[in-house]
């Protein structure tokens, strides 16, 4: 790809305002010096490029033809919005993407007044988009709605029901179906651009309007005979029939990367008045970057890259990554037990999945975006005796909560949730990190709850999962590598409820759930200098307790500290729980719970992130000097 040799108009781009005062004849060369903008930047941040080079014009059109930010203009997901970031006021902070203190790489709301909606998980676009088409109508002003949406984003219920939703009120909205996976178009052309465009200008629609008015007149059967006469001839020539029985004008599909067939579409659109409308866009992921094009996942996700030759540079790991362990333990333990399936929404290759899947491809499920329908597709196998792991970011569970409570926790099915980027996650910021599953999950009945706290206790719990037949279980584990631990042949089942002493002291006792576990152990060593010393135990499981480690630990020390990569409400107040109905509390016992603060954490280093939240070695130490009344020891750490 070669950016024309002409005085650069990016630099003269600073806001869409700046884009719109440019001739209709220089966009192509604003683009192509965009598409250039975007690579240089990913490579030294890493993040998401693939789909932010395939809406490259598309984003140009859009700020070209809408009056952003007056018009709404809502991404789905925020994947693709690193562009739009560029020419919305942010390309002198674009290289901070996904750093501590730097820009989002998603959509964010206190980002900048061009993203009006926050989003990072899939499929909120149109709903979103339709909330502020009907609240503009409530108060009586006049701008334009328009949700981006991709195909894959289109794969959750979420967007069927909000594209249901606004063909019943007649809200005047635009989406735009970005299409570069599904294939759900016919050969896109000269034909195909040239009929998008007629269909959407304003003489054929108000020659639509018309037909329609003087059919209302006609005997009913005829009016209805002749509505679906246009519509089913539109539907032939076009496609988009499935739409249009939502309610949406449909248009398209048309060529993406062509401007001069997105912004006649877009003006016509524009200047309608009518109910809503759905543009179908056919681009390519990862379009005029040949590494990224070539590459299977198009260069979804990426590290930092050399530009020139797309290679990315792979951080050295100590030792393999939890989801890896994951996805090959679980093969040793299907080639087994032919009754292990495996389910993901998806996310194969972030959960460890696709390693299963090369293995058992007719055992392995992805369900695309949409984790209710996972959560209940693998209850439904576990109810007719299959071993269903379902395999779900923490924080994409949350989304398929009420499957979990009702599907499977009232029905005590056994299936298996393995819950990846537990805890803070780095980079991908509060969006995606797995904070509250302990919380959510530990408050149902009958559900065993698991944490590992390395890569060989994880071995271990895939093994307990394995075996756990009568009943729901989920074992959650962290983004990132191991601590590179030498790991048996395969996992041993552990006994359920059951933790352990990992080092043995006698003043102050700290009970890890989780992967903390290596902090923890650092504190200890940090608190002999203090002249205290510690017991470091790891819980295993936050349902159900160790009761036992427990009172054992309430008893034999003045301060009991617990410590999870999780929100109020999780482990720790589940042990204050016993403590509390036990009659542990009554003795004096000092108890500090140790969770991720009330706050949302923004993306950073996971060590920085962990720092800022409390819950590194400092951080015990300080708390446990502060429980034992030394307050300005405690300080000086802090």
């Amino acid at each position: 790809m070669t950016v024309p040799s002409k005085t650069p108009l990016l630099d003269r781009v600073r806001i869409p305002s700046d884009l719109r005062a440019l001739k209709r004849e220089e966009l192509r060369q604003l683009a192509d010096e965009l598409r250039q903008e975007t690579i240089d930047a990913v490579s030294v941040t890493g993040g998401h490029l693939g789909a932010g080079l395939g809406v490259v014009e598309l984003t140009v059109a859009l700020h070209y033809i809408f009056n952003t930010p007056d018009d709404k203009l809502i991404w789905d997901v925020g994947h693709q919005a690193y562009p739009h970031k560029i020419l919305t006021g942010r390309r002198d902070r674009i290289r901070t993407l996904r750093q501590g203190g730097g820009l989002s790489g998603f959509t964010k709301r206190a980002e900048s007044e061009y993203d009006p909606f926050g989003a990072a998980h899939s499929s909120t676009s149109i709903s979103a988009g339709l909330g502020f088409a009907v609240a503009r109508d409530l108060k009586n002003e006049d701008r334009n709605v328009i949700a981006v949406i991709g195909d894959g984003a289109m794969s959750a219920g979420m967007a069927y029901e909000a594209m249901n939703n606004a063909g019943a009120t007649d809200a005047r909205l635009i989406v735009i179906l970005n299409d570069n996976d599904m294939s759900i178009a016919p050969p896109v052309g000269a034909m195909s651009a040239y009929l998008a465009r007629l269909v959407s200008s304003r003489p054929y629609r108000e020659l639509r309007e018309f037909g329609k008015r003087i059919a209302h007149w006609l005997p009913k059967p005829v009016e209805l005979t002749a509505k679906r006469a246009e519509e089913y001839a539109r539907g032939i020539a076009m496609g988009g029939t499935l739409f249009e029985e939502l309610g949406f004008y449909y248009v398209g599909p048309i060529d993406g990367h062509n401007l001069e067939h997105l912004i006649p579409v877009l003006e016509n659109v524009r200047d309608s008045k009518n109910g809503p409308v759905l543009i179908h866009v056919v681009t390519k992921k990862g379009k005029g970057y040949a590494p990224a094009e070539s590459a299977a996942d198009k260069y979804h996700g990426v590290s930092k890259f050399n530009v020139l030759t797309g290679e990315q540079k792979k951080p050295n790991a100590k030792a393999p990554s939890y989801q890896n362990v994951f996805g090959q333990e679980l093969v040793k333990h299907a080639e087994q037990d032919p009754r292990i399936v495996a389910i993901t929404a998806a996310m194969p290759s972030g959960t460890g999945v696709d390693i299963f899947g090369k293995a058992f491809p007719k055992r392995t499920f992805d369900v695309g975006i949409a984790e209710q329908h996972a959560v209940t597709f693998a209850a439904g196998m576990a109810a007719d005796g299959m071993k269903p792991f379902c395999a779900i970011y923490s924080t994409f569970l949350q989304r398929g909560y009420d499957q979990v409570v009702h599907d499977v926790a009232i029905q005590g099915l056994p299936v298996r949730f393995a819950m990846d980027r537990a805890g803070l996650v780095g980079a991908d910021g509060p969006t995606h990190a797995g904070a509250f599953d302990v919380a959510y999950l530990g408050t149902l009945p009958g559900f065993v709850l698991m944490a590992p706290s390395d890569e060989v206790e994880l071995m271990h719990m895939v093994a307990t999962a394995v075996a756990i037949d009568d009943r729901p279980s989920a074992l959650r584990y962290p983004r990132g590598e191991g601590i590179g631990l030498e790991r048996p042949p395969i996992g041993t089942a552990l006994e359920i409820g059951k933790g352990r002493i990992v080092k043995e002291g006698n003043s102050i006792a700290v009970l890890s759930f989780g992967a903390r576990l290596e902090q923890c152990l650092l504190a200890g060593e940090k608190l002999a200098h203090y002249g205290l010393s510690a017991t470091i135990a790891d819980a295993r499981f936050a349902k159900p307790l160790d009761t036992d480690l427990i009172r054992r630990l309430a008893r034999e020390h003045e301060v009991l500290i617990t410590i999870e990569e999780g929100a109020v409400g999780g482990f720790a107040a589940q042990v204050m729980q016993f403590l509390a109905l036990d009659g542990l509390l009554d003795r004096g016992l000092k108890i500090r719970p140790m969770t991720l603060p009330d706050r949302f954490i923004d993306q950073d280093t996971p060590e920085k992130m962990y720092a800022a939240a409390g819950l590194d070695a400092k951080a015990i130490v300080a708390m446990a000097l502060g429980a034992l009344g030394r307050e300005q020891e405690a300080a000086a750490i802090a």
